[in-house]
Order: structure tokens, then sequence, then C-alpha cells
């Protein structure tokens, strides 16, 4: 049978058959998708920065060197600087164990990891208020030892890192289930230690979709608020984070206070959504066939 060549025109002949609608329709829902994104998102997103600069710039730099607002960024920053490397940690121990070993309970687990997704945080830190406050399970012996968990850092931080427990394991969990186990297989079977199985094969095989789920976990901690709302206490200096700190000067009528610092969370959200760009670029590199000649049957899948 005579060989099809196949070229990059002819792959990009091969996907425009298979889409059928007519340019009309293509328009029309293109613009029905921007003007849904303006809409939702962008109208948005100018009135947070609108609202924000209202009062000048003067204004906007003194929202920010209020000892309050200064807490806020800290505690935010300090949060997601404990919370996702340990959700990072976890998530690969997690797929790991998933992927490329069976054992009883291996479904159990990854119900549990899905589990954060279908609780409502409000519900999560209220577990943990059940748990550790003054009339929960633990608060007793908490206060007899003099140890603080809630209305504190470690409250707060356990609360974040239930809310972002999937999101790095579920990066990583289908990515590994279809690598399989051949390599590091390979890899003990010619002598690599077990360390050395994962930091040669392993790792550099889900680098990009670790870095992409530590994205995701990083936006998500920075951005939570019903967990922390419940476990923080609202105390200002000491348990509020950025978006609770928001909430206070929207509820005080601070409204230029309240926008600027809604900006620097939204700034911070637009500068993950271009690493996530970035990285889902490198995850999804695209196959280019430079003009070679292969032996493609009629009738066969590509």
């Amino acid at each position: 049978m005579k060989p099809i060549r196949v070229t990059a025109d002819t792959d990009l002949q091969w996907k425009d058959s298979l889409t059928t609608e007519s340019s009309l329709v293509r328009r029309l829902l293109i613009a029905a998708a921007f003007f849904y994104l303006t809409l939702f998102l962008f109208i948005p997103l100018a009135a947070v920065f609108a609202e924000a600069f209202k009062g000048g710039m003067a204004a906007y730099v003194g929202s920010f060197l209020n000892e309050d607002a200064l807490a806020a960024i800290r505690l935010t920053l300090l949060v997601a600087f404990v919370a996702v490397p340990l959700n990072a940690v976890f998530g690969v121990a997690a797929a790991w164990a998933i992927a490329k070993f069976d054992f009883v309970g291996k479904q159990i687990l990854v119900t549990l990891i899905d589990m954060p997704l279908a609780v409502s945080p409000v519900i999560s830190g209220l577990i943990y208020v059940l748990l550790f406050g003054a009339q929960g399970w633990l608060g007793p012996w908490l206060a007899e030892h003099d140890i603080k968990i809630i209305f504190a850092l470690p409250g707060i931080v356990l609360a974040t890192i239930f809310v972002t427990v999937p999101f790095v394991a579920r990066e990583l969990i289908p990515l590994m289930q279809s690598q399989g186990r051949d390599e590091e297989e390979a890899a003990i079977t010619l002598g690599a230690s077990g360390w050395q199985m994962f930091t040669r094969v392993t790792l550099p095989n889900i680098k990009w979709s670790l870095l992409y789920g530590v994205i995701l976990c990083n936006a998500r901690a920075m951005g939570e608020f019903g967990a922390v709302s419940v476990v923080s206490g609202h105390i200002r200096g000491l348990t509020n984070t950025m978006p609770l700190h928001v909430e206070i000067l929207y509820n005080e009528y601070n409204a230029v206070s309240a926008f600027a610092v809604a900006s620097l969370l939204t700034l911070l959200a637009i500068v993950t959504l271009a690493a996530k760009a970035v990285v889902e670029r490198k995850m999804l590199s695209p196959i280019i066939v430079a003009d070679p000649v292969l032996p493609v049957q009629a009738g066969s899948s590509r």
C-alpha cells in the first residue's frame, strides 16, 4: 500500500474536518463566550481596580501601610508558605501509592482525597472547631496545656490544608497511572535505589503536573475565605488573612481600602494564571511532524 505523507498542513486539514459548523455558528459561539466573560469577569475586575484607585494613588498606597493590612498580607503568605509544600509532599506520596501499588483501601483513599471538593469550606472549619475548640473534644486538654489551635495560626493552617488537599494529588494521579510502572521497575532492575528511582525517573516525568498542581493549590490557599473565617476569630492584626481583612473593611464602609486589598488579591490571581498558562504550554507541548512519510492504512485512526 502506498504510504500517505503526513505534514503540518495535513494535520490542520484533518483537524478542520472534525468541525462541521458553519462560520456563522462559530462567530456566534465566540461572541457569546466573549460576552459571558465580559459580563462576569472583565467588568467585575475593572470595577475592583476602579474602586481601588477611586481615592487616588495616595489613598491606594496608604491602604497597604496600615498595620492591620500588612499583618493580613504577612499571614496570608505565611499560611500559603506552610500549607502548599505540605500538600505537595502529600500529593506526590498519595499519587505514588495509588498509581504504583495495589492495596486494601485504595478506593477509600481516593474518596478521602476528593472529600474537600464535596464538603463546604464552612463545614470543614466547623469540624476543626468541634475538635479543637474550647468546648470541643480536645479543647479542655489543649487549654490545660496552653496550646492554641482555634483562633490562632495553627487552626488557619489546618483549615487551609484541608481545603487544598486535592489539587496536587488530583493532577498527579491520572498522569502517573497512565505512565504505568515499567520505567520504575526497569530502574530497580538496573540497581537504582528507591530515592534514585524517584529523583531520576519519576520526578522528571511528573514535574510539570506537580508544578501545575502547586500553582492551583497556592491560588486556593491565598484566596480561601469560608474555612478560615470559621477558625480565625477575625482578630485584627493576628488572625485576619487578606480575604477576611477585605470583608471587615467593606463592612466598615471603607470601600477604597477594601477594594485596594482586593486588587492585590486580584493581581496575585493574575500572576497565578500567567504561571498556570506557562506550565500548561509545557505540559501540552504540540506534536510537530516534520514531513515524515508514514504508512497509514486507509480507514485506520491517527
